[in-house]
């Protein structure tokens, strides 16, 4: 029932999570409690730090605002989003609260922003390459819950074979996730990281051109995040550009991510 699984069905819809949740939850609790442990983790780890690391470097680079806003503190509540922040649980990604970044402390306010911004995706591809580490040195089978609902058996039912393989589903949310937040962080729309990285290293005309876009973007944003919530799934702005680029991340370091046909040879023996 699985051999004709194809990846480029594995589309963002607005239920697909809830639906999965309710099936991994029904077959196995266990898998159920691991996946909402790793998104969880994904969301304090790849959120948060995030944040932390923008904030960390701009005072680095001479600007205290985070600091002084208590920006640079371990505690979650510090920085969490109540819509952003929850949509990881929805989609597989959000954000946190900006950290405030006063420019005019740099001495080149453009490219030391840039440099900024670039941090927290970075961040995240950190993440997903340690843990992902388990994976690169051939231990587990990295899987995740990010699957259309009527595969969600297919993940519980491997994730059943052995303790190794819940562990796998574990790290492999993780990995999945925050290679997914850095793409998504890395989307050259306002107030997203990659606007800033892009406006460091244009030329100083058209910067002062798109800058004045800045004001539409979080506005923009909002409707391309609810774009599949509206279209039942059909139009996905955001997924079709994070969806190639994440893979391309995950097949540096968890390539056996997408092997479904693995999957399914070992439930078939």
């Amino acid at each position: 029932m699985y051999n004709n699984i194809d990846q480029k069905h594995i589309l963002l819809k607005g239920d697909i999570l809830f639906l999965v949740y309710f099936s991994v939850l029904k077959s196995s609790p266990l898998a159920f409690i691991i996946i909402i442990s790793a998104l969880s983790i994904s969301l304090l780890l790849g959120l948060v730090l995030h944040e932390i690391v923008h904030g960390f470097i701009a005072y680095k680079l001479g600007d205290p605002t985070a600091k002084e806003n208590g920006r640079l503190s371990l505690n979650p509540l510090a920085h969490l989003d109540p819509f952003g922040s929850s949509l990881i649980f929805f989609v597989g990604f959000g954000w946190a609260k900006p950290v405030p970044v006063n420019p005019n402390y740099f001495k080149n306010p453009i490219k030391d922003m840039a440099i900024v911004a670039l941090a927290g995706p970075l961040t995240n591809i950190i993440i997903a390459v340690l843990s992902s580490i388990p994976f690169l040195l051939g231990l587990l089978i990295p899987t995740h819950p990010l699957v259309p609902p009527n595969y969600a058996d297919l993940i519980v039912s491997f994730s059943k074979l052995s303790p190794a393989n819940l562990f796998g589903l574990f790290f492999g949310t993780i990995t999945f996730i925050n290679a997914t937040l850095a793409v998504f962080n890395l989307i050259p729309i306002p107030p997203l990281d990659g606007f800033k990285v892009l406006l460091g290293i244009l030329p100083e005309k058209v910067v002062n051109n798109l800058s004045s876009l800045e004001k539409w973007g979080p506005g923009i944003l909002i409707v391309l995040v609810l774009m599949p919530f509206l279209s039942n799934g059909s139009i996905s702005p955001l997924w079709w550009f994070i969806a190639p680029l994440r893979d391309m991340f995950i097949n540096f370091f968890a390539s056996s991510m997408n092997d479904w046909s693995f999957m399914v040879n070992e439930l078939l023996k």
